[in-house]
């Protein structure tokens, strides 16, 4: 599902967006992920949206954010979030931090049309994407020598219910991304995640894992109490996230237990495995919330029947649910 065309009004809503590199090249080495990492904190403070986690890859990037709802913005705020996308301005920009300012302070209508046009870019997740990968296009193109487009097509998005345990399955299975990859055992050793950023003390990532868990009716002590949290549901709570009875199986065999036999293993196990729900299930949440989408995606596909609610298969997600069937194979 389109995020740009999927709206939630009168909330905060949370977005699992991921994209790929044109034709699925491994293009981002270590220097390139580092500042595509870079650039994903900046984006997100200037578009005014809360990035949870994240995981940069070598032909493919994951990021899950929080899109507050609609509010007032002051000049002063707009001045500070400018200066964070354009710290050193350049003769290629459309107005210097001196010639903003003045034009806002000046007030009447050109006042309004650069808020406008600044606001144009906050508090969508379809803006700060398309600026992020913008931006990282430029830098890219530059540095290597090269032109034309390195994304391919526009980024996948799911919309995830922003509070409950279907943000934290979707978080922990972002941040797993390097173990899928069998680049690393545990995501902490990875430096391109948000969890292995929460762990060495970065204050923007210990916030967001913060409000992953912490419920709207809840609370989270610390960010401490959060890590452990979320280090719990990543690993299960024995040795081996793998050993089934005693069993240590690969993913395949558990691929295959889930598939074709339509078993129910621990959630750290499933989780090793790529699950489609996660990137293609247009919407994740618990029944209630899913169901609250129905008439709304069959208006917008002009669907003859309404979408159906369905379960998350194999294992035991407690109360997950999607919206998209995925008639193809779901885990690999």
């Amino acid at each position: 599902m389109r995020a740009k065309r999927l709206k939630v009004y009168g909330m905060d809503a949370s977005y699992h967006c991921m994209t790929r590199t044109v034709n699925g090249e491994h293009l981002l080495g270590d220097r390139e992920k580092e500042v595509l990492r870079k650039m994903i904190w900046q984006v997100a403070d200037f578009c005014g949206v809360q990035v949870l986690t994240y995981c940069v890859m070598s032909n493919h990037f994951h990021v899950l954010v929080e899109v507050p709802e609609v509010t007032v913005v002051t000049d002063s705020e707009l001045l500070r979030r400018y200066q964070v996308l354009y710290p050193k301005p350049t003769k290629y920009q459309e107005a210097s931090i001196k010639v903003l300012e003045a034009e806002l302070a000046a007030g009447g209508e050109e006042a309004e049309a650069v808020r406008r046009r600044l606001l144009a870019r906050m508090g969508d997740v379809s803006e700060f994407m398309k600026t992020l990968k913008q931006r990282f296009t430029i830098w890219f193109n530059h540095s290597h020598k090269r032109f034309g487009p390195l994304w391919a097509d526009r980024f996948k998005s799911v919309l995830v219910e922003g509070e409950g345990y279907p943000l934290k399955t979707m978080a922990a299975y972002i941040d797993l991304n390097p173990v899928r990859a069998g680049l690393v055992d545990d995501p902490k050793d990875y430096r391109f995640c948000g969890y292995a950023e929460a762990v060495i003390g970065r204050e923007a990532a210990g916030y967001g894992l913060l409000r992953i868990w912490t419920d709207r009716i809840g609370s989270q002590q610390s960010v401490a109490n959060a890590l452990q949290a979320h280090r719990t549901l990543i690993f299960g709570k024995g040795g081996d996230p793998m050993q089934v009875k005693g069993q240590v199986m690969d993913r395949n065999q558990v691929s295959q237990v889930i598939e074709e036999q339509d078993g129910v293993l621990p959630r750290a196990a499933v989780l090793r495995c790529r699950i489609r729900y996660f990137t293609d299930g247009a919407i994740l949440g618990s029944a209630e919330y899913v169901r609250g989408f129905v008439d709304s995606v069959q208006v917008e596909r002009k669907r003859r029947h309404p979408p159906k609610v369905n379960p998350l298969r194999g294992a035991a997600w407690g109360d997950v649910t999607v919206l998209q069937s995925l008639r193809r194979r779901v885990f690999s």
